[in-house]
């Protein structure tokens, strides 16, 4: 939560300052707030558009980036609709940071591998960013995406400049190809195979639609990760972001106070962990 901001209810009065089209159907907004507000990669907040509603986004943005904030929007409903079609100076609100991100200072000295797929590729834009200001930390970087076609990957210009990183190995695929896709087709789960990586000194990160999520995760187990070594990113339905209404609630744990980063080890046994 903003320090400035003592009601966690309390939007702060936010402008656009920037809309990126990434896809046919997600778009980035690069918010300016009028409080700083820092942030930990994981972390979500909450965007109001007034007279609409609210919902809640995960920062897509470097978080070592104090004045501003990326979001990355699918357009599915009522309010993401809205927000496609916000425009530079707009104002809107917004709260947070809300929830629990990653944990990053416990990868230190691990080989890391980060799966992505979708619109899961927005909050591990962030993620990267904060593992590449840190690269010196980590004994290997390995990242994995997948999408449907080669036009829903997003951030596109972004991800030739990692291609050229010395400290990333890097790797993606898409369901459907086209004339133009010269890479890898297949689901995400057909690229986690032959990867030089020390299961025993590794950590996964998934982040994804849900199937995704639970066919990669099922990937790394076999592969030899270990339950509290794997990451995911459980964005339930959350709502108040701070733990009062229940929508989010995942077994004995609310994703938006305990969450919505969790190590498979604590939430396996739940059987709406894939809901």
């Amino acid at each position: 939560m903003s320090k400035h901001c003592t009601n966690p209810y309390r939007p702060i009065e936010t402008t656009v300052i920037d809309v990126v089209t990434e896809s046919p159907t997600i778009k980035t907004i690069r918010l300016k707030p009028s409080e700083q507000i820092t942030f930990e990669t994981g972390q979500f907040i909450a965007l109001t558009i007034p007279g609409i509603g609210e919902a809640p986004f995960t920062p897509s943005s470097r978080p070592s980036v104090k004045d501003t904030m990326d979001i990355t929007v699918m357009k599915v409903g009522k309010v993401t609709d809205k927000i496609h079609e916000l425009k530079k100076g707009d104002i809107v609100g917004l709260r947070g940071p809300l929830g629990t991100g990653y944990p990053v200072d416990t990868f230190k000295d691990k080989e890391i591998l980060v799966v992505g797929g979708g619109v899961g590729l927005a909050p591990l834009r962030s993620l990267m960013y904060a593992l590449f200001d840190r690269s010196q930390e980590f004994k290997k970087i390995i990242f994995r995406g997948g999408c449907k076609t080669p036009s829903d990957i997003i951030y596109q210009d972004e991800i030739a400049g990692w291609e050229k990183r010395k400290d990333l190995d890097l790797r993606l695929t898409v369901d459907v190809g086209d004339k133009a896709w010269k890479g890898h087709v297949g689901l995400v789960t057909t690229i986690l195979d032959g990867i030089d990586i020390d299961h025993r000194n590794s950590i996964g990160v998934v982040c994804g639609p849900p199937i995704m999520m639970k066919f990669a995760t099922f990937k790394l187990l076999e592969l030899g990760f270990g339950d509290e070594n794997i990451y995911l990113s459980m964005e339930k339905n959350m709502s108040c972001g701070i733990g009062k209404c229940g929508h989010c609630r995942l077994g004995i744990y609310y994703c938006c106070l305990d969450g919505p980063v969790f190590s498979y080890d604590k939430i396996k046994d739940f059987p709406e962990i894939w809901d």
